[in-house]
């Protein structure tokens, strides 16, 4: 694990049985972002991951624990995702009770953060074998000249190497191998693609108007059909009526016929 952090003192360090989430604290203190774009870029990417990932464990600024019995021993990464350990609300991350490390991170950088991002958390996630690292800028300019606003990193042979960028309807886009998805830069916002079906998956704002459209044109059908049946029903009575009148005139000619012969 990547020095200097403080290792547990003897008070840390209990015989009798504890409340392991009380034991750890769930705040580091810290706010999740610094500006509102970083926040934002958060948020999206957590939500969206989410959706196209009902079954992982998806979480945005939790405390994440490496060490056992260490509790000065955290990192919160902005985003995490974590396969196969459920998908239930915890207070924070420990990797000995789940069993493994998170699968994926992300950082999204903002000025104060960028450099701890790129230099220090790429050894502690490196060392605690994290399989993808992603780093991203949302408002660009935060990473010296020269550096990708989006890097995804994979674990190969316990160092980091950056995934391949590719393009795909001329647009570049790195591969997640862990996620199984394509990521993308868009609008100062990660977009997420499934490459088996090649459609993007939906910000939780463009899922939300695709909903509320999809019930504007569900009332204006209903209120289509509810016209027609109206005018259906309107026309059906004033061929009702008309039937009788024809009927009733025939009931008068044939009097008249009668009458005639007489």
């Amino acid at each position: 694990m990547p020095a200097p952090l403080p290792h547990a003192t003897a008070l840390d360090v209990r015989s009798e049985v504890v409340d392991e989430d009380a034991f750890y604290p769930s705040s580091d203190g810290k706010r999740m972002a610094d500006n509102t774009w970083q926040a934002e870029a958060i948020i999206n990417a957590a939500s969206d991951l989410a959706v196209a990932l009902p079954e992982p464990f998806v979480a945005a600024d939790i405390l994440v624990y490496p060490e056992p019995g260490n509790r000065h021993n955290s990192i919160a990464p902005d985003v995490l995702v974590a396969f196969g350990v459920g998908r239930y609300h915890r207070p924070h991350y420990r990797v000995w009770t789940e069993g493994k490390p998170p699968d994926w991170v992300l950082e999204v950088a903002s000025p104060s953060t960028q450099a701890r991002d790129r230099n220090y958390k790429r050894c502690y996630y490196e060392s605690m074998g994290v399989p993808e690292y992603w780093l991203f800028d949302p408002k660009g300019g935060i990473y010296p000249r020269g550096v990708s606003r989006l890097t995804g990193l994979q674990l190969v042979a316990g160092k980091y190497q950056p995934l391949q960028t590719g393009v795909v309807g001329g647009t570049p886009m790195v591969r997640s191998e862990v996620l199984g998805l394509g990521v993308r830069l868009e609008d100062g916002l990660l977009r997420f693609r499934d490459p088996a079906s090649g459609q993007d998956i939906r910000h939780h704002g463009e899922a939300e108007a695709a909903v509320e459209a999809a019930a504007a044109e569900r009332r204006v059908a209903e209120a289509r059909t509810e016209r027609a049946q109206a005018a259906a029903e309107r026309e059906a009575i004033r061929a009702q009526v008309r039937i009788r009148e024809l009927e009733a005139l025939v009931q008068r000619l044939q009097a008249g016929s009668g009458d005639s012969a007489r």
